[in-house]
């Protein structure tokens, strides 16, 4: 077979023209170095220049690349032009780099292009007729036929250059099915290029070989280009469609609608694509059962569809086709393969569950309840265990009341028919129900609600039993007047038997009665009051007293009532006023409204009226009564009257006459609000004694023991012997209790600085000097002084005689020279000071005080209204006019400063 191509022919010439006059030239130190080719000046694109031996500098080189992009280097070393080359100088040059890419290791050859001499031209003369006439080396389409008889070998075609008209070509080729797998399946002739195959090939495993064919002289060069040679293997239908499953199985509902669809089938084919040989057509073969036929599918798509809207699950639940697939679209000749589709049906709610019966009877006995007394069964074509299939009963009538129910067994899809609220044989002996059923699911056809579903009729007969009494109502009551006599009597409470209608061998007694009011008789329920009965009794709610009664048979049998006894109201309770003690704040209010309650019924109480019990005209004089509502009135006082707590008896009548007199403590106060001339007042007054806490008590002894411990510190600083003058410090007055105030007239008294002297009224006397202080004592009150190296200006006052702070100063006095004995001290100290302590435990009506436990720091000099403690005492009151202009919260304080 000839190979021949006009666009290759003038680069076949010019590369024979090249071979007769090419000398290669190279170093024989190193070929990996450089190369030296003699060239034209000028060479066409795609031109092959000449050949290089890359063996020889790296056999292992998988990556060859030239550094000129006018140059490309095959993998035999043919060197070819990419683009025309125009030398405009003697030599050019180039890199050919070799490089493995597993090992990494890279090589260079420098090539050199020199223009070739006159002598290199002449030589090859010859090889320009070989730029005339048509080039035979060209790949042409090459095909065989797959699974071919041969003989082998078997011819496929010739491979020829024309370069072989005139030279000796030698011709080769590589690639899979040659040097690669599948090896040895072609091969070709050297001399003639004829192409064989040796033995048969499927297309299945390969499609195509893409072979190169390969034309050398005998010298070993190449004078023309590797040729592609395409070898394809034409198909040939051995290979019939096969099916994706062997086995399908689909699913359809029931009832479903003509073209539902139901599942799609698919099937694969080796041979060629887009060719008849897998060109598929899809066919039923066979239904079972075969009637009626219910299927199609679509020849091209596989998709199985329903012809009939019949599909009934419960007739038929499953169908299977026998399906087919065939290539060459179908034609007789093609090849097929069958496969199995099972078609499941599903179910729908298409049938409605009927009872196996139309009338059921059961019977029950009175009083029971939470019984099993009836099964009811159904019939349902539907799936079983499927919301289809199971049953929801209900009660349509008959059940007004409440004593039954109905529920599904899950089990069994029975209707239990229980009985939950008791019967009574006396009232009702036969009950008449009707009960339907219908599914879980809704039922899939269009109907009426009413011919969905199925109705039974069940009738309940009542059994009677022999019943004990029976307490109907189980709350009576009776009517009785309160403070009724003892002895009074009153129908009671009353139970009878249910099946006779009568209480006779009733016997009934008492289970409660708070109070013990009444007896009831053990025969016939007669209640005899017992006690007299109070309608307004704190355990009487709403006027009704409830005793509760045992009623029991001959028998035993027991039951329980409530008889509850209705207290008609009598007038017996006069109106009263619940707050006994009114507050009127005398700045901002001249009155305050009282009101009235009367615990008796409306009918015997309000209107009431409102006056003043006592005949006392100071009464009538100070206080006036004005009617504000039927239930309240405004006590105003009159005449200004001082502050104080005043009784005010009051009598209020309902509207029957009935009166009651109620004493009340009206307390006027120099007050803002109630709240505060109650709080105040709480402190001062009351006739209950005054007892003292524990924390009282406990700082009572803390305060004694601390003032012991200071006494005794000061004894002992003073006895130690020292000549020399010490000044005690000035802030030591600050931890005593100083009384500056003056509480009685006095004798004129010289004081040393740092001394006292103690004097009777009168009359001179011995001082005693020390660190505490000293006691004088005038029309029988006494001043106690407590200093440290001080004294307070007061101290140095005398009878009509008033002193300046400098004219009590006297010449420095050691305090040596003050010091007497401990015994003289303490018989000085302890009555004075026992007896000021019992004063402060006592008020003016020598009770115990409330606040006689006071704690005060000292303030320096004291306001001229002097001490405001239990322990002060006073036989004026002048200078207090100031008190009266206080605000209010400060009277209660001034007011202890008052002896009244």
């Amino acid at each position: 077979m000839a190979a021949a191509g006009p666009t290759r022919s003038r680069i076949g010439a010019l590369c024979r023209q090249l071979l007769l006059t090419l000398s290669i030239l190279s170093f024989a130190c190193d070929a990996c170095k450089q190369v030296i080719l003699h060239v034209p000046s000028k060479l066409d694109a795609e031109k092959f220049v000449g050949r290089v031996n890359l063996e020889e500098c790296f056999k292992s080189a998988n990556i060859i690349h030239s550094s000129d992009p006018d140059f490309q280097i095959l993998e035999d070393g043919s060197v070819y032009t990419t683009n025309a080359v125009l030398l405009s100088s003697e030599t050019r040059s180039f890199t050919i780099l070799l490089f493995n890419t597993d090992s990494q290791e890279e090589k260079e050859i420098s090539v050199l292009l020199e223009k070739e001499t006159q002598v290199q031209k002449r030589r090859h003369s010859k090889e320009k007729v070989l730029r005339r006439g048509k080039r035979r080396w060209a790949p042409i389409p090459c095909s065989m036929m797959e699974n071919s008889l041969g003989p082998f070998p078997l011819f496929l075609q010739q491979v020829q250059s024309d370069v072989a008209q005139n030279y000796t070509i030698y011709y080769s080729i590589k690639g899979p099915g040659v040097d690669q797998e599948p090896l040895n399946l072609f091969y070709v002739e050297r001399d003639t290029g004829n192409l064989y195959c040796t033995q048969r090939v499927d297309r299945e495993q390969y499609e195509s070989f893409e072979l190169t064919a390969f034309a050398t002289t005998p010298d070993g060069y190449t004078p023309e280009y590797p040729l592609p040679l395409i070898i394809k293997v034409e198909d040939e239908n051995d290979n019939a469609p096969i099916f994706t499953e062997t086995t399908y199985t689909f699913m359809i509902l029931e009832s479903c609608k003509v073209g539902s669809i139901v599942g799609q089938v698919s099937a694969t084919d080796k041979d060629e694509p887009d060719t008849m040989h897998t060109r598929l057509r899809y066919s039923i073969l066979e239904q079972l059962p075969s009637s009626p036929t219910l299927f199609s599918m679509h020849p091209s798509t596989g998709v199985i569809t329903t012809l009939s809207s019949q599909l009934d699950r419960e007739l038929i639940d499953k169908y299977q086709l026998k399906i087919k697939v065939q290539d060459m679209d179908g034609q007789y000749f093609g090849l097929h393969t069958t496969a199995t589709c099972i078609i499941n049906i599903g179910d729908v709610n298409d049938n409605l569950p009927t009872f196996t019966r139309t009338s059921y009877v059961a019977s029950v006995e009175e009083n029971t309840i939470d019984v099993e007394i009836l099964r009811v069964t159904v019939e349902d074509k539907d799936l079983i265990n499927t919301p289809n299939w199971r049953a929801n009963y209900t009660i349509l009538k008959g059940n007004e009341n409440g004593n039954f129910r109905i529920a599904t067994d899950p089990k069994t899809n029975e209707g239990v028919l229980c009985v939950v609220k008791p019967l009574n044989y006396e009232e009702t002996q036969q009950v008449t129900l009707q009960i339907g059923v219908v599914n879980e699911a809704p039922y899939s056809r269009e109907t009426s609600s009413r011919s969905a579903m199925s109705t039974a009729t069940v009738t309940v007969n009542v059994k009677n039993q022999d019943e004990g009494p029976e307490c109907n109502p189980p709350v009576q009551t009776v009517r009785i007047k309160e403070n009724a006599p003892a002895g009074t009597r009153s129908s009671g409470y009353k139970a009878y038997d249910p099946d006779t209608k009568s209480s006779t061998g009733i016997r009934y007694r008492k289970i409660s009665d708070p109070k013990g009011w009444v007896t009831i008789n053990e025969d016939s329920g007669i209640i005899t009051v017992f006690r007299s009965l109070d309608r307004e009794a704190e355990a009487i709610p709403s006027g009704v007293y409830n005793v509760t009664v045992l009623a029991s048979d001959q028998n035993g049998r027991t039951c329980t009532g409530t008889l509850g006894i209705i207290l008609e109201d009598v007038n017996d309770n006069g109106p009263y006023i619940p707050k006994q003690t009114v507050v009127i704040c005398k700045p901002t209010m001249s009155s305050a409204e009282i009101v009235a309650v009367d615990p008796d019924e409306p009918i015997n109480g309000p209107p009431f009226d409102f006056s003043f019990r006592s005949s006392d005209s100071e009464v009538r004089r100070m206080w006036r009564l004005m009617k504000i509502n039927d239930t309240a009135a405004s006590l105003s006082y009159q005449n200004d009257p001082p502050f104080g707590s005043y009784v005010v008896p009051i009598q209020v009548t309902d509207r029957l006459g009935f009166s009651a007199v109620t004493s009340l403590n009206v307390v006027i106060c120099n007050c803002i609000t109630e709240n505060d001339c109650t709080f105040r007042a709480s402190g001062r007054t009351g006739n209950g004694e005054v007892k003292l806490g524990t924390w009282a008590i406990l700082a009572i002894l803390l305060g004694i023991a601390l003032l012991f411990c200071i006494l005794f510190t000061l004894v002992c600083g003073t006895s130690v012997i020292n000549k020399q003058p010490k000044e005690l410090p000035d802030d030591l007055a600050q931890q005593n209790l100083i009384v500056s105030n003056t509480e009685a007239p006095g004798d004129d008294k010289v004081y040393a600085t740092n001394g006292f002297t103690t004097q009777a009224v009168g009359a001179s006397g011995q001082g005693i000097c020390g660190t505490v202080g000293s006691g004088v004592k005038n029309g029988g009150q006494e001043t106690i002084e407590m200093v440290k190296g001080h004294q307070t200006l007061d101290s140095c006052r005398g009878v009509g005689h008033h002193h300046t702070l400098d004219s009590c100063r006297g010449g420095q006095v050691e305090v040596d020279n003050c010091r007497y004995t401990y015994s003289e001290w303490h018989s000085f100290t302890q009555p004075r000071l026992g007896e000021k302590v019992h004063q402060c435990n006592q008020d003016d009506s020598h009770k115990h005080a409330q606040d006689y436990v006071l704690t005060y720091n000292y303030e320096g000099k004291g306001s001229s209204a002097g001490s405001v403690g239990c322990c002060s005492e006073r036989q004026d009151e002048d200078g207090l006019e100031f008190l009266d202009h206080l605000e209010p919260k400060f009277r209660t304080l001034a007011e202890a400063c008052i002896k009244r």
